[in-house]
């Protein structure tokens, strides 16, 4: 099941980032891409997180352990489960893509290209906060350069 979930939720992602990175972006697909692509990004993790802590899905750890975010070991033992790992990786995919979308949407409101935006948008996709952190620091000396911050 996790195999077949993980494989759902990599392809959705993927469709998404081809949407916003390759197409127009006209309201229609940037809708799709918030709707369809991280809404349910976001359905699969809190069904899954849901499940995870409330033990209807993977056992968690050794034994009868709980979810517990509190500490190191904690966390390892969430992502020593198959469905922790799954889970897991659409929290990244979900957070990356809705990062991605704000990053396109920003960068077309202050008129970057499209080709600028590509390579950040791809760092955003392959390592999420390396695209975020490039867009922050190109932003910010563009509304220095241009006298304003918004």
């Amino acid at each position: 099941m996790w195999e077949t979930v993980f494989g759902a939720v990599n392809l959705l992602a993927m469709v998404a980032w081809a949407v916003l990175i390759l197409l127009p972006r006209k309201p229609f697909l940037l809708s799709l891409v918030l709707y369809l692509g991280i809404g349910l990004l976001c359905l699969v993790y809190t069904v899954g997180i849901t499940g995870l802590m409330t033990g209807m899905f993977d056992a968690v750890g050794p034994g009868d352990a709980q979810v517990d975010f509190t500490t190191l070991e904690g966390v390892q033992s969430i992502f020593a489960s198959q469905g922790g790992t799954v889970i897991g990786w659409t929290h990244y995919l979900a957070f990356d893509l809705f990062v991605g979308l704000w990053i396109a949407r920003d960068a077309d409101s202050k008129g970057f290209s499209r080709l600028l935006q590509v390579p950040i948008l791809l760092a955003t996709f392959m390592a999420g906060p390396v695209g975020l952190f490039v867009w922050l620091i190109i932003r910010e000396a563009r509304a220095r350069k241009q006298g304003r911050w918004e």
